[in-house]
């Protein structure tokens, strides 16, 4: 493994009907294309599935297990190997996974559940691993004293269990309790056929199941070439991530087809760690399983199966939907707090800056939404010692546009005013300088709001929030905070979308864009560029993301920074430094920020997701 990630081919391979020699060859010339830490392939692989009452006879089967001893002597691939053969047991026929190791077996499992209707027909053939096990723990195949039955696979970095199709669709799975029982992986081989809708169930099974087992799923199915005499077989390949699709395959092929991807193994642990329904369960279903220890080799030259995305908190797709979506988290939020507050007016700072915008945007829905006046929305630029040309003049178009009451009003006297009263240096543009400004629109903002007995509506977004770039009592304070579930990456997403989908036709699309394209400053001294200082948003969102979502380590964070922008050694030791410095220093302004939605997986309010004293002492 690299770093905690697992990387896996799933090969749906070639195969003759009852073929085990052609279809083993079939095996090893695919195998060979990979370089991996696992190759599984689909559900009775060997003989293939459809081979029917050939199961019955001694020569297939003898055949298979001379095809599975080639494959043995014949193995190159360094790695794990999950197939599937039928196996002699007792005098009965199972449907078996066998997990090899080069030429070693490390185990045997049977299929518990078999399938009997419609064009199912196993329990013909083949008896269920329910009526064996209590009797095997140990079984020899091929020379070698094999495990077999309830089975773990272990070594240092994760634990994998086994499972064969229809298990996949019972009520309480296999994979449901390896789960809870130390496995983080299931690997399902399975041969399922295709019918109208069978995709769309069949994915949501496996995502269910990733989602149910707080871990990763791996299904490998049968491809086309199995007999088509009475279903066809897609070869529908699929990896889930604690119900993350992480890749899919599935394309009608006559010849091997192979999908590799990574799957994030620490990220699992984080994740089961954080999940109080998954701990619980594992107290409470604990049963009697083998552990087979393995080690596994490191891939030389390795290179992950993806590029790597850059932007994880921005939706990849459905773009138009997780747009309404966001937008309706944001908008339901603040209507259920104008209600609950029975008031019926905002005040708003607007920069013609992205989150300012943003926030705009939602007060309008969400004042459309209730049926409130627009005109109740008391929207104000307040141009300070350093505010641009350029962003107040988009200020004042954006307000003007959208129906809002609005208006200037000129902070430079007040803050000069200000910085003499206490008698500080005009000329020493220090932090004290700074938040006299920041500062000084806010408490604008706030007796204006008991003036008009409105709400101060806050702009602040989510990796502002985690930065600690804000005034605390300045723009770090307010009545209700839209934005603080949503990071800045997102913010340039959602004015985008806006812009396209619900104000396409408006002048107000070229206003947005004109904000998505302004350099982001807070303009409280000359020539000021937030991302100069903090370092560009986009790599503090991966960092954010990789350390609250996936759990990352700072040394972790560094790697994939690397991977994912090319960065320098110095360059991802300066980033992360500096994210976790901040991030940690600035704890005390989130202990005292105001209510926000939540809006993804995880939110930084102190008074729900995260739980953090201002007083922690950390570096990463």
């Amino acid at each position: 493994m690299e770093n905690g990630f697992l990387k896996v081919a799933l090969i749906s391979p070639k195969v003759e009907v009852g073929n085990p020699a052609f279809n083993v060859r079939e095996m090893l010339k695919a195998i060979d294309k990979c370089s991996c830490n696992m190759a599984v392939f689909p559900e009775l692989s060997i003989s293939s599935y459809s081979a029917g009452d050939l199961f019955f006879h001694k020569n297939l089967l003898d055949d298979c297990y001379s095809g599975l001893d080639f494959f043995l002597k014949s193995n190159k691939f360094k790695g794990i190997v999950v197939l599937g053969m039928p196996i002699i047991l007792d005098q009965l026929v199972l449907n078996c996974a066998v997990i090899i190791q080069e030429s070693k077996i490390l185990g045997v499992v049977p299929k518990f559940y078999l399938p009997n209707t419609k064009e199912y027909y196993e329990k013909r053939w083949f008896n269920s691993g329910f009526d064996c096990i209590d009797n095997y723990q140990t079984i020899e195949l091929l020379g070698q004293n094999v495990p077999f039955g309830n089975l773990i696979f272990s070594n240092d970095e994760f634990s994998f269990g086994v499972e064969i199709c229809e298990d996949m669709w019972a009520t309480i799975t296999p994979g449901n309790l390896l789960s809870v029982n130390g496995a983080n992986v299931i690997v399902n081989i399975s041969a399922s056929n295709e019918v109208v809708g069978k995709e769309h169930v069949r994915r949501n099974a496996v995502l269910e199941h990733s989602r149910k087992n707080s871990g990763a799923y791996i299904y490998v199915s049968a491809g086309a070439s199995e007999s088509s005499s009475e279903t066809v077989f897609s070869g529908h390949n699929i990896v889930a991530n604690n119900a993350r699709l992480i890749k899919e395959k599935n394309v009608f092929s006559l010849e091997t087809e192979i999908m590799e991807t990574d799957i994030d193994i620490n990220r699992l642990k984080y994740e089961r760690r954080i999940n109080s329904s998954y701990r619980d369960s594992v107290l409470k279903y604990r049963l009697k399983y083998q552990t087979v220890k393995f080690e596994l080799p490191k891939i030389e030259n390795f290179k992950f199966a993806e590029v790597w995305d850059k932007f994880p908190f921005v939706p990849k797709k459905n773009h138009k939907d997780n747009f309404n979506r966001i937008r309706s988290i944001q908008e339901f939020g603040l209507a259920k707090r104008l209600v609950h507050t029975n008031i019926e007016s905002l005040v708003i700072g607007v920069s013609g800056g992205l989150d300012s915008t943003l926030a705009l945007l939602v007060a309008v829905g969400a004042f459309g939404y209730l049926g409130l006046d627009k005109k109740n929305i008391h929207a104000y630029t307040l141009p300070g010692l350093h505010t641009s040309e350029r962003t107040n003049k988009n200020a004042i178009e954006l307000m003007r546009l959208l129906g809002v009451t609005y208006e200037e009003i000129d902070l430079k006297e007040h803050i000069l005013d200000h910085l003499e009263l206490i008698k500080h240096d005009k000329t020493i543009q220090d932090t004290t300088y700074e938040n006299t400004q920041a500062r000084a629109r806010t408490m604008v903002l706030m007796n204006l709001a008991n003036k008009l007995n409105g709400l101060v509506l806050g702009t602040g977004d989510l990796s502002e929030i985690a930065l600690g770039w804000s005034t605390y009592n300045g723009d770090q304070m307010s009545m209700y905070n839209v934005n603080g579930g949503v990071p800045k990456t997102v913010v340039r997403y959602m004015l985008k979308a806006y812009a396209d989908y619900k104000y396409i036709d408006s002048d107000l699309k070229a206003i947005i864009y004109d904000i998505i394209d302004t350099p982001i400053t807070p303009e409280l001294k000359s020539s000021q560029e937030t991302e100069d200082i903090i370092g560009k948003y986009e790599i503090n969102d991966f960092i954010l993301y990789r350390y609250m979502v996936a759990g990352d380590t700072a040394e972790r964070i560094k790697y994939l920074l690397y991977i994912a922008f090319g960065l320098s050694e110095n360059e991802a030791n300066a980033y992360t430094d500096n994210f976790f410095k901040r991030f940690f220093q600035q704890a005390f302004k989130r202990t005292a920020s105001p209510d926000s939605p939540k809006v993804f997986d995880f939110a930084l309010s102190p008074r729900s997701d995260f739980r953090l004293p201002s007083d922690v002492k950390r570096s990463s």
